[in-house]
């Protein structure tokens, strides 16, 4: 039986191009989406749409990363670095806004921009399958997308009011194509105090360079002018199975082993958050 088409996903077709020869008004057929060209994408039974093409991304989260990722958002620690961004997305655009969330993992920051939003639409673009199936049920006015952050986005020119990219990898040229000139890039990202006292625990956890901070400036200057920056930093009360779940969630889980994780007195039971907020405005 063909998949039907979810509601958002229908809302988000008008930003879509087909990513193999660049049409627009991609639509549905049969449980998949057509260019009128004739290129055809699946629609997941999960509910989104899979447009990447060629060589696969390899470095979305697996299904271990994906459902620690759930597990530990669902405790609200990170509750502050949403609302942080869905502020900062609700003081720049209209409710009626386009929301675009590039490497959107679970869609979790995405909900919350909607939420800010009430007349509000997004899209979740990401690598990771296991991702966009939670992505697709985040909110009911957000669709997912698979795609590929380091490839020219499936998205017309000017469609999103807001780019959201919070702990993913950046594409600063297609930030700047897809957003209308009125619209914003929102960028949250960790600073050097960011969870020190897990990585202080645990040496095998991935450094946060210090030199971070001026490589991201670096890259999107030539694009966007920041606007606002917001400082969100607080303490962390952990359980084990939080910290685990912490560690778990991120590219660090690849680097450690079992035993590294196995002694309790290797897991603090509280942790600095800290991150960086910054709204900017495309050149």
């Amino acid at each position: 039986m063909p998949v039907s088409l979810p509601p958002a996903l229908e809302l988000s077709l008008d930003l879509l191009c087909c990513p193999t020869c660049g049409t627009r008004h991609l639509q549905p057929d049969r449980g998949a989406l057509r260019c009128p060209v004739g290129h055809t994408f699946d629609i997941a039974r999960h509910g989104y749409a899979s447009l990447l093409t060629g060589t696969r991304a390899t470095s979305g989260d697996d299904a271990a990363m994906v459902q620690a990722r759930d597990r530990f958002l669902s405790t609200g620690a990170y509750a502050p670095i949403r609302n942080v961004g869905a502020r900062l997305a609700a003081c720049a655009v209209s409710e009626q806004a386009t929301v675009v969330d590039v490497g959107c993992g679970t869609g979790y920051y995405l909900a919350g921009a909607l939420d800010q939003l009430p007349g509000a639409h997004g899209l979740g673009l990401d690598t990771s399958v296991r991702a966009l199936r939670s992505a697709a049920r985040a909110h009911d006015r957000a669709a997912a997308v698979a795609w590929d952050v380091f490839r020219p986005f499936p998205l017309a020119d000017g469609v999103a009011d807001v780019v959201l990219n919070v702990f993913a990898p950046r594409n600063p040229a297609e930030f700047h194509r897809v957003l209308r000139p009125t619209g914003r890039l929102i960028v949250i990202r960790p600073t050097v105090r960011h969870l020190a006292e897990l990585r202080g625990r645990l040496p095998a956890m991935v450094a946060i360079d210090p030199a971070k901070e001026q490589r991201l400036h670096r890259a999107l200057d030539p694009f966007f002018e920041p606007a606002v920056t917001e400082r969100a930093e607080y303490p962390a009360t952990l359980t084990r199975l939080d910290a685990l779940d912490l560690v778990a969630m991120t590219p660090s889980a690849r680097h450690l082993s079992r035993a590294d994780l196995n002694d309790d007195g290797f897991l603090p039971d509280q942790v600095t958050v800290s991150v960086l907020a910054t709204a900017y405005h495309p050149r």
